[in-house]
């Protein structure tokens, strides 16, 4: 049983080798081109978008959060799924609309420089953290941290995904979504006949935990309603995808995989909910899962969390190298280039592997309350038409993103105690709600300073 993953994983790396393409251009590397120039279709893009999202990060949180904080824990985290909405509605006015190529060209284009610096220095840092929890779920997996299995398979993974991805640049990682989707799908089928065979899945279970406003669950739950207007924007995985097909295929894409990740999440959080009703004092969950469901389950439900960050990483190291090279332009725009570039994002998330914060949810919240910035951006220069937001409120709705995001990690992680003795996700929700409403405003202040400059500068002219 000990070598039925490590096997399994070999086998769905060597067949994701096999099946990747050599890019022979820029246009396969960093657009995703097949071969013949055509652009993904609709299963395609739908699959990716989905896989590249229920990376094996976002599978463990759904599951710990459905275990210490029941089936509200892990609603709350498939909230973040509805950001496909978000992000398709985004995208849509942006490229189609405005006609946009890229996110930095319409924030260069309202805000200059600092508004590109700004975008780009939030999604590298969403990248690298990207490329640094998947590795730290798959470490976890197969060893105690700092033992030899658990750097021999952090390192293993690392070096075959940077192997086909610098092969084939972002059209390998669409093919092999396609394919470790359809993996995925299959193991998370097989988990869940096995969970509802075996007579664990009550309404009992499922609602261990009461709904109580106040508590974790609920207040993650508007948390995240809060955050998801802006959380797409950041992240450069899911906005690649939407400069790739035509409006409609683009549209449905975004559509399809809001339903489809979610359930997938949904599903797969189930798991924690149901090891969280059944766990005795001080007792992990992986050691509840695998006493309630036996060793098979457990294999299925490591095999599905190993194949979902191989999917993300090939597609974190594929927006890595096109944030570089076309987006930022600090190298040439050659296939060599993107592959420097997706090695050094490798070997800086392994080196935050080994020296790094291991809570899983920090990375998201922290990534989230910074993407906030991006919130009246949407609201104001995007969807809201208005086109002479002046440079002070963007970098104050930055700063102060920047600001909130710190006071979160320093609060979590127990550095400080200046919001009181609140829980870390009340303290979450405090923060996001203050950066989300003073951004708005000073937005608005801007909007207004704006227009009165303006009109005075009409009544000069006509004087």
């Amino acid at each position: 049983m000990d070598l039925l993953l490590p096997t399994l994983v070999a086998v769905v790396a060597l067949i994701s080798i096999l099946i990747t393409p050599k890019a022979k251009g820029e246009g396969a590397f960093f657009q995703g081109l097949s071969p013949a120039g055509s652009t993904p279709g609709l299963l395609m893009l739908v699959f990716s978008q989905v896989t590249t999202w229920i990376f094996a990060r976002s599978l463990m949180n759904a599951a710990i959060l459905g275990f210490y904080y029941g089936v509200w824990g892990t609603l709350a985290y498939a909230i973040y799924y509805l950001s496909f909405l978000t992000g398709g509605l985004i995208i849509d006015d942006l490229r189609f609309r405005k006609g946009y190529a890229s996110i930095q060209a319409f924030l260069g284009d309202r805000f200059g420089a600092w508004g590109m610096r700004c975008y780009n220095f939030v999604v590298g840092v969403r990248l690298l953290s990207e490329v640094f929890a998947n590795l730290l779920v798959i470490g976890i997996l197969f060893g105690a941290a700092g033992s030899g299995s658990y750097a021999l398979a952090v390192v293993g993974l690392a070096a075959v995904t940077l192997l086909y991805s610098m092969l084939g640049g972002l059209h390998a990682s669409l093919r092999t979504d396609l394919f470790q989707m359809l993996i995925f799908v299959l193991v998370l089928g097989l988990l869940m006949g096995v969970t509802v065979a075996g007579g664990h899945v009550t309404l009992e279970n499922l609602f261990f935990k009461p709904f109580e406003f106040d508590q974790p669950g609920p207040i993650l739950m508007l948390v995240a309603l809060l955050q998801i207007w802006s959380y797409p924007m950041h992240d450069p995985v899911m906005m690649d995808r939407g400069f790739l097909a035509d409006r409609q295929t683009t549209r449905r894409s975004f559509l399809h995989a809001a339903w489809v990740s979610a359930v997938c999440i949904l599903l797969f959080g189930g798991l924690g909910v149901l090891a969280g009703a059944q766990a005795a004092a001080g007792e992990a969950m992986t050691a509840v899962l695998t006493r309630v469901l036996g060793d098979m389950p457990m294999l299925l439900f490591n095999a599905a969390l190993v194949i979902s960050a191989m999917s993300t990483l090939d597609s974190t190291l594929s927006s890595s190298a096109k944030l570089v090279v076309v987006d930022i332009r600090m190298l040439p725009p050659t296939l060599q280039s993107g592959r420097w570039v997706m090695a050094l994002f490798m070997l800086l998330g392994l080196l935050l592997v080994f020296a790094g914060n291991k809570d899983l949810f920090s990375a998201v919240a922290v990534s989230g309350t910074a993407s906030l910035y991006l919130a009246p951006v949407i609201f104001f220069s995007l969807w809201g038409g208005r086109e002479r937001i002046p440079l002070w409120s963007y970098l104050g709705s930055f700063l102060l993103a920047m600001s909130g995001a710190a006071l979160y990690f320093v609060e979590s992680t127990g550095y400080t105690q200046w919001l009181g003795e609140w829980h870390k996700y009340t303290k979450l929700l405090f923060i996001s709600l203050t950066v989300l409403s003073l951004g708005c405003l000073m937005f608005w202040v801007g909007d207004r300073q704006s227009r009165s400059l303006r009109s005075v500068a009409v009544n000069a002219v006509e004087a």
